[in-house]
């Protein structure tokens, strides 16, 4: 018993050193990328410098859900790999350890970290995306009109509002050639002015554009209030107070997605639910895969792992569209793709010589 709880310990350590090494290099590389984006949006002003480290922070967050079980796939293949090519996987089976100590070791370490995805997707993940929702919506409606860069479009409320400079004038702190086009219950306002810079209230804080030689259109989507008027000197006051998102799905409860109708909804809920299973799947799936010869080297099947997840994860959001679209109900909805996973992991240890001792 305590031979078994040895190897056991061992399995599981050289599948964790991979796991930590490779899913360290994604969170980077996955960082770097947002951190790009998110220091591209404070150079033009869309956002706060002091945000960046807090969303960077929560969108890492969101991504291990997704992370941490192709990190497991991968461990697994390439931990157990090496132990083939080492001949020490060779070592043990001769020692008297089965298969199915393998597959044991393997299965207690994918359910131990499916539990952990599990609580990301059903719990931390909708939290993490409404903090995040939450913090690019304020900064919209934050947005400093004197600090944004020329030649340029902004949005701002999913479009809502369109903000374009055409040349800012740093001396005075305002913006020459301005172009706002703003949309609200399917009328469009355009204004076109030849100066406009923001102001503050030093007493009510209340912000104001204001705009100067100008025009400003009003069209309305039927055509019965158009009408164009000009002017030298207009102000419009901008909203002071915190502005909070709209209903956003990847942000709502699990609580409340199990309860709803709707196929939108319907299919995000599998998807948190279906995360867990991935990894258990997933982790499983990686021991047939490891079985190389010394002459191949552990990163042998490599290739061929990374191409079954790649059609894996495609299967599955085309799984999750076709329930979004309605094209097929709740049932079978999205488990139809992690059921042929299923086959394909039961089908490869029917099929694997070292794997077939476990029937």
């Amino acid at each position: 018993m305590e031979f078994l709880v040895i190897i056991h310990r061992y399995l599981t350590r050289e599948i964790l050193k991979p796991l930590i090494a490779v899913c360290s290099i994604l969170i980077v590389i996955f960082v770097s990328y947002k951190s790009d984006r998110y220091l591209a949006d404070v150079v033009d002003g869309i956002l706060p410098a002091n945000t960046v480290i807090s969303l960077l922070f929560l969108k890492a967050t969101i991504a291990l859900e997704v992370l941490l079980p192709i990190t497991l796939y991968l461990s697994v293949v390439i931990g157990l790999g090496r132990l083939y090519t080492d001949s020490e996987m060779t070592a043990l089976f001769a020692c008297g350890v089965s298969p199915k100590t393998v597959l044991r070791s393997v299965f207690v370490f994918s359910l131990l970290l499916a539990v952990l995805v599990g609580t990301l997707s059903l719990f931390v993940r909708p939290w993490a995306y409404e903090k995040s929702y939450r913090i690019t919506a304020q900064a919209e409606n934050d947005l400093d009109f004197s600090q944004i860069r020329s030649g340029h479009f902004y949005e701002k409320n999913h479009g809502d509002r369109v903000v374009f400079v055409d040349d800012r004038d740093y001396s005075e702190t305002s913006n020459n050639g301005v172009f706002t086009l703003t949309e609200r219950d399917n009328v469009v306002q355009a204004i076109v002015a030849q100066r406009a810079y923001q102001k503050t209230d030093q007493i009510t804080g209340q912000k104001t554009i204001v705009f100067a030689d100008g025009h400003r259109y009003t069209l309305s989507r039927d055509g019965s209030r158009d009408y164009i008027i000009r002017f030298g000197g207009m102000t419009i006051q901008l909203k002071d107070k915190e502005h909070r998102p709209g209903y956003k799905r990847k942000a709502a409860p699990t609580q409340h997605l199990a309860a709803s109708t709707d196929s939108y909804d319907i299919a995000e809920f599998q998807w948190r639910l279906s995360t867990a299973l991935s990894t258990v799947l997933l982790g499983l799936l990686g021991i047939p895969l490891s079985r190389a010869s010394p002459r191949q080297g552990k990163y042998a099947k490599l290739l061929t792992a990374v191409i079954i997840y790649a059609v894996y994860y495609n299967l599955v959001a085309i799984a999750r569209n076709w329930v979004e679209q309605g094209v097929v109900g709740p049932l079978p909805g999205i488990w139809w793709a992690h059921a042929l996973l299923g086959c394909t992991v039961v089908l490869w240890f029917s099929l694997s010589p070292r794997e077939a001792q476990l029937r």
